[in-house]
């Protein structure tokens, strides 16, 4: 087979370590004709298509800005569609967050939480509709490092691309946790907590091994409907049983519904935290718009993901704090009762191995394309590339698990992933990104009126990321503090699941 020669028009991009891929060649004759892409659309990032004298016998090359030449045959990093694009936004978000969403509700009151889900749901679309332009400016960004040495230059891509890969390894952790606390309510506590945490772990490492996006999207479809049915079922459960199952069992019992709560500075902290959490996946966008067929159509799934996620969150959390009141558990899985309980965590347990799957796939992602970019090992199926790959994933798995071990916490982990993590990543290089290429790069060019509105909206929201930070850690650290107990020691066999029996 004679492997595809590029167009003479082809363009060049610099890959991450500081070179250049040779030289396109010109076709031997302008008669020849080009080929069509085969499975890789049209778009951007495609930047040659092979000239050849005989098609039958010769293989389909495109080259693409983060993967250099995608051949048939090889992993097809270029699949996924607007609805794939959707499904991973969604699952990646929903899941680990909703859990914790209306114990927000307990703490706030009705009225403030609906505030604050709304006014941080806001800040994280308005961020995350900068993602598709920067990509379609910038076609050679695959992850929020690549994008922050674009505004940043090399230190910045050092400190955002590991804050990136601290924070989802984070957030696997978090699903380990909660995957544990699902198989012991299910099972009753039927083994040690710390092997159901190892379980899991070898499960998500076995699904997260899968290669490309378009391909983990199925996972995402059945995680997501997963979790649906579970949160759904829970809420039917709150609303026609006579009490939570924290409730005192007999008598009379108040739920201490509140429409404001007053809330101490550490609890009102914890609370924007959990709402933080609930939709931080925005960084993983880089990588979903890398990998679409068509990365102009990106803008339309992250509104879709953002309507879906609030007005999810609002409804189904304050109808749950509506029945629960201060009883409501967290994970809420656990407020309707025993029996509940196990139907509920059985069906989430498909939700939480999914989001699982999309969160060390995605960190495990960045640190191969970093290890194997310029190189033709990154889109061919060779040793070496096979070996980077399962390594990746192997080692982002192996550090969620020691997390999840020492902090087996769910609450804890998700307040502090919310804190340290979600503003510094989710939220303010996207702004920066914006301001990269509509202030600093054309510092000679007159603003107009939507760029200048857009700019200060831009700079209230980083003086907001910087106060969430701050003031998340240190409310994150002295709740971290005061929630050890006996049953959650670093690799304890304890139940972490509350009452299962």
């Amino acid at each position: 087979m004679t492997r595809a020669s590029s167009a003479s028009s082809a363009r060049t991009y610099p890959d991450r370590r500081g070179g250049s891929p040779p030289a396109a060649s010109p076709p031997a004759s302008p008669s020849r004709p080009l080929l069509p892409p085969a499975k890789h659309h049209t778009s951007q990032h495609i930047e040659h298509y092979g000239a050849v004298d005989n098609a039958d016998e010769s293989r389909i090359t495109v080259r693409d800005a983060v993967f250099g030449d995608l051949e048939d045959g090889g992993p097809d990093y270029r699949g996924v569609t607007p609805a794939s694009a959707f499904v991973l936004m969604a699952k990646a978000n929903f899941g680990l967050g909703v859990l914790a969403i209306p114990s927000v509700f307990d703490k706030l009151g009705l009225i403030p939480g609906i505030a604050a889900i709304v006014a941080i749901q806001a800040m994280y679309t308005w961020s995350a509709s900068f993602i598709g332009p920067f990509k379609i400016a910038h076609p050679e960004v695959y992850s929020l490092g690549d994008a922050a040495f674009v505004f940043a230059g090399k230190a910045g891509r050092e400190f955002f691309g590991a804050m990136f890969i601290i924070f989802f390894v984070f957030c696997a952790a978090a699903a380990l946790v909660g995957v544990s606390v699902g198989l012991n309510a299910v099972t009753a506590h039927g083994a040690c907590t710390a092997v159901f945490v190892a379980l899991a772990a070898i499960v998500g490492w076995a699904l997260s091994s899968i290669r490309t996006l378009s391909d983990v999207s199925w996972v995402g479809w059945a995680g997501l409907v997963s979790i649906l049915s579970a949160v759904v079922t829970l809420t039917v459960a709150v609303a026609t049983q006579d009490r939570p199952a924290s409730a005192p069992p007999h008598g009379p019992w108040d739920k201490n519904f509140k429409l404001i709560g007053s809330p101490s500075f550490v609890e009102a902290m914890t609370s924007l935290n959990v709402i933080l959490f609930s939709s931080a996946s925005s960084p993983i966008y880089y990588g979903i718009v890398s990998e679409m067929k068509d990365p102009h159509k990106f803008t339309k799934p992250v509104l879709a993901t953002y309507a879906f996620l609030t007005s999810f969150y609002v409804v189904v959390g304050s109808m749950v704090y509506y029945f629960c009141g201060q009883y409501v558990a967290s994970p809420a899985l656990g407020s309707a009762g025993l029996f509940l309980k196990k139907v509920c965590y059985g069906l989430a347990l498909p939700g939480l191995f999914a989001s699982l799957t999309i969160f060390n796939h995605v960190s495990a992602k960045v640190v191969f394309v970093r290890l194997l970019s310029g190189t033709r090992h990154l889109a061919a199926n060779t040793p070496r590339h096979w070996a980077t790959w399962l390594g990746s994933t192997f080692g982002a798995m192996l550090a969620a698990y020691l997390i999840a071990s020492a902090i087996p916490i769910f609450s804890s982990l998700i307040k502090l992933s919310g804190a340290v993590f979600c503003p510094i990543t989710a939220i303010a290089p996207m702004v920066l990104g914006w301001n990269h290429d509509h202030l600093w790069s054309k510092r000679d060019t007159p603003l107009s009126r939507r760029e200048r509105v857009t700019a200060a909206i831009n700079a209230l929201i980083l003086c907001l990321c910087v106060f969430l930070t701050i003031a998340g850690v240190y409310a994150a650290v002295v709740d971290l503090y005061h929630e050890e107990s006996e049953y959650t020691r670093p690799w304890s066999c304890e139940n972490n699941a509350g009452p299962v029996a």
